[in-house]
């Protein structure tokens, strides 16, 4: 790798970091050990960490000057610091992966050639080697991949790519949502018209929450946030009848478990569902009201730069 300048750089690795103590230093090794010969950059943004991150981050810069340290500490949301990360960013290609997962080998080279390729694209995930009481139901539940059938195609921000152009396009993240960010993210981008397509080559070896508890959490903020999600993309036209499944999803709580729960596993995924539905009626009692942030509608002559995006 080459220190090189701003016009020379192509790719941007943007890793958003809260209290990531006990997994960055995997991440930042998986990193140091990609081959990609496209010049990269890698940015960690400490996003309001009261651990010891900043102090790991700062002892791997010592063997990576490629690493920069960036901070957003106005708030605690994952979109706000990729945002910020974006914003510093040099390469013509944004990378998005997390603290707490650890890329394959080969990720970035095959992330740098999908993007290349397209405009838009998200890697896919193992789920065994960083989950030591690996379930099969978590990994049915988080899907893989490019994730289909809901309204348009989208995925997570843990394995994702986009020129950034096309970034700066839609006004990067909405930082209002605290979850769901890479739903509406992925949306959004689809809604000015490039499609989301899959790098299969790029793998993220993914980290469950370490206890049901904490997947519990996780999923009642997926419910929570629904809402503003689902309010937000009504007038680009989400159906208005997943909002009705949705409501009637608590009302079935007690049939699904009479029909589907048969062992601990089947106990432990009709769980995460209590907690996806206890979020979402939580969303409307308290988010109902609130007016969601608009789909910004990118500016015309922006707009029309677009096709500079596809030949970068």
């Amino acid at each position: 790798y080459q220190t090189l300048g701003k016009l020379s750089m192509k790719i941007s690795v943007i890793i958003a970091a809260y209290n990531a103590t006990q997994t960055i230093a995997a991440q930042l090794d998986a990193l140091y050990q990609q081959q990609c010969s496209d010049p990269f950059e890698i940015i960690v943004v400490n996003n309001a960490s009261t651990d010891s991150t900043c102090e790991i981050v700062k002892q791997y810069q010592a063997k990576m000057p490629y690493l920069r340290l960036e901070t957003a500490s106005a708030r605690q949301a994952p979109g706000y610091a990729r945002n910020v990360g974006a914003s510093v960013a040099q390469g013509k290609y944004l990378v998005f992966c997390d603290a707490d997962d650890v890329v394959a080998p080969g990720w970035l080279a095959a992330m740098s050639e999908a993007l290349s390729q397209s405009d838009f694209v998200a890697g896919r995930a193992d789920y065994q080697k960083l989950n030591s009481s690996f379930r099969q139901y978590l990994e049915d539940l988080e899907g893989n991949g490019v994730h289909y059938g809901l309204f348009l195609p989208f995925a997570g921000t843990n394995n994702l790519g986009i020129k950034k152009l096309i970034h700066d396009m839609i006004g990067g993240f909405d930082e209002s949502l605290r979850s769901l960010q890479d739903v509406d993210y992925c949306w959004r981008v689809q809604e000015v018209g490039f499609k989301l397509q899959e790098a299969p080559d790029a793998i993220v070896h993914f980290r469950f929450r370490s206890n049901l508890q904490e997947n519990f959490k996780r999923w009642q903020r997926f419910g929570y946030y629904s809402v503003l999600l689902y309010r937000k993309h009504l007038p680009m036209g989400f159906p208005r009848w997943i909002v009705l499944k949705g409501l009637l999803a608590i009302a079935a709580i007690p049939v699904k478990f009479l029909l589907r729960v048969r062992d601990r596993e089947s106990l432990e995924k009709w769980w995460l569902n209590c907690g996806w539905c206890w979020g979402y009626l939580l969303g409307w009692l308290k988010l109902g009201w609130v007016k969601p942030a608009p789909v910004i509608q990118p500016n015309p002559v922006r707009f029309a730069a677009s096709s500079m995006a596809r030949s970068q």
